[in-house]
């Protein structure tokens, strides 16, 4: 795990992008993993104007989204599938055939999780996937106990992620979807490379857990300390909890791949 603590929000969304702009252009065909919330509409932004300014050719990559809410269409305002047509899909020139997202209307959902898996796989697995991390800890919607090891499957949603989620649904819990449809943690581990981007003072604890504590599944990002190629980008709020901030700076400044990623 590589992590840099960046001086704040702003300089940690640009990053991000940075890293998904060089993804696409070092691997034209890249299959990216794709996460959502207010966090990445920013970094979703920036690859959107990299696209029309500079040129940065989506026509040929492949995305997974991580997750979606069971019972929501394609085209509710609330779903993920809107969320990335909004934010990302509907700005750059990407085949929407190239785009998946689970379908949270399916009949059989169950059916729906394997489908998912299969189709990541025949598309010969995700090269970068981009995670945000839940205030419990979770990574797509894998809650606090989903085993490590799980593939694409149906959960329950955990109260603490409904009543962080209810402000997209007008601050009413019952409006949330008790049930998703999310990427396993085992799935996410599979990814070639992993990006995990957090801000704000609110989530300083539990990213401390993730990266400092034991691996558990108490705290489902903490699996990301077994990824042999996670890259964690953190703002100053969020990181201020941290025990090892002296040896993270040391890192950043002696780093080869951070130096490089910090000076460009």
């Amino acid at each position: 795990m590589k992590i840099v603590i960046c001086s704040d929000a702003a300089q940690t969304r640009r990053l991000a992008a940075q890293v998904l702009a060089q993804q696409v252009r070092s691997k034209p065909n890249s299959v990216l993993g794709l996460a959502t919330g207010r966090t990445m509409e920013a970094i979703y932004a920036q690859l959107a104007e990299k696209a029309q300014n500079e040129a940065l050719d989506f026509s040929d990559v492949t995305t997974f989204n991580l997750d979606e809410y069971i019972g929501l269409a394609a085209n509710h305002p609330q779903s993920y599938r809107y969320y990335m047509q909004e934010h990302l899909f509907g700005l750059i020139n990407i085949s929407a055939e190239n785009t998946h997202v689970p379908d949270g209307t399916a009949e059989d959902v169950k059916a729906e999780a394997r489908s998912y898996e299969n189709r990541i796989a025949q598309a010969g697995g995700i090269d970068l996937q981009l995670l945000g991390l839940g205030e419990n800890g979770h990574i797509g919607f894998n809650e606090p106990l989903s085993a490590l090891n799980s593939r694409t499957h149906v959960v329950t949603l955990a109260q603490a992620t409904l009543r962080q989620n209810a402000g997209m649904f007008n601050n009413d819990m019952e409006q949330v979807p008790t049930r998703a449809l999310t990427m396993g943690t085992g799935t996410i581990l599979d990814a070639r490379e992993a990006l995990l981007v957090v801000t704000d003072a609110k989530k300083a604890e539990i990213i401390a857990r993730v990266i400092e504590g034991p691996v558990s599944a108490l705290v489902p990002g903490s699996a990301l300390q077994l990824h042999p190629h996670c890259l964690v980008l953190l703002d100053a709020a969020a990181a201020s909890r941290l025990t090892q901030r002296e040896a993270i700076f040391w890192q950043m400044q002696h780093d080869p791949d951070l130096r490089a990623l910090l000076s460009a």
